[in-house]
Order: structure tokens, then sequence, then C-alpha cells
């Protein structure tokens, strides 16, 4: 891991939370699981103000290339549920992938259960195209 523990900019931090206090009626095993997983990194996460984000963390809004244990690198843009179009590879950040990827940066490697079964997802390149702050 590029960092000690995940990053988040403030203002996303409070966005995620009340977006996750409202999923928590969703009944799937698998996404329950990743809430749970993403709850816990949440509680250890550096919460930091915008002009010290890192830009090569994942946050609202990134375009995050990744590397599957199986097929070409796929490219996805981490999105609030509202904007979420997979035919247009926008992720919801409550999609399985959207809340392994939140947080973490260029690099690093994460363990995380999917639909499939536990997969190693490798971020290869993080772009900052329009982030909340810019909204």
């Amino acid at each position: 891991m590029k960092y000690e523990e995940i990053i988040i900019e403030k203002r996303e931090y409070e966005l995620l939370r009340q977006i996750i206090s409202n999923a928590d009626h969703n009944k799937d095993k698998t996404y329950k699981a990743s809430i749970e997983k993403l709850t816990d990194e949440l509680k250890s996460a550096t919460i930091i103000n915008n002009e010290n984000m890192p830009i090569e963390v994942v946050r609202f809004n990134s375009i995050v290339t990744v590397q599957m244990p199986f097929g070409e690198p796929k490219s996805f843009q981490i999105v609030t549920p509202d904007k979420s179009d997979i035919s247009k590879n926008k992720l919801s950040i409550l999609a399985p992938m959207g809340l392994a990827l939140f947080g973490y940066a260029v690099s690093d490697e994460i363990m995380w259960q999917f639909p499939s079964g536990i997969n190693a997802i490798k971020i290869l390149d993080v772009e900052q195209p329009d982030t909340l702050q810019k909204e």
C-alpha cells in the first residue's frame, strides 16, 4: 500500500459516510461485505483537505485504470450512485469495485470480495478530471 491507510478528502469523507448510511437496506451478501470492509477502513482513514489531497488517490469522479487477475486493464470513473452508468464506464461508489478502490492510490493492490470470489485488483492509473471540489 502506497500510504499507511486509505486517504480521503474531508468533504468526500462526509458524503461517503452519508451514502453508506443510506445504503444499509441492501440485502446482498457481497454488497454488505463490501460496505462493512469500507466502513472498517474509514475508521483508520487519513482525512485531509482538498489542497493536500494526493493526485494519485482514488476519489469521487476519479478515472481509475485497474488490472484484474483476468483480461485487459479496464478504466472506470467512480461516481455517486445517482450518476452510475456502467455502459459509460461510470461505476457507483457503492458497487463492490467502487468500494474496493476508494481512497487507494496508484500501484496499490487490493484483495476484495466480489460476487465471483476474492480477487486482487491493481491500480495502474488514476486521473482527476473533475473532483467534487470543482463542482
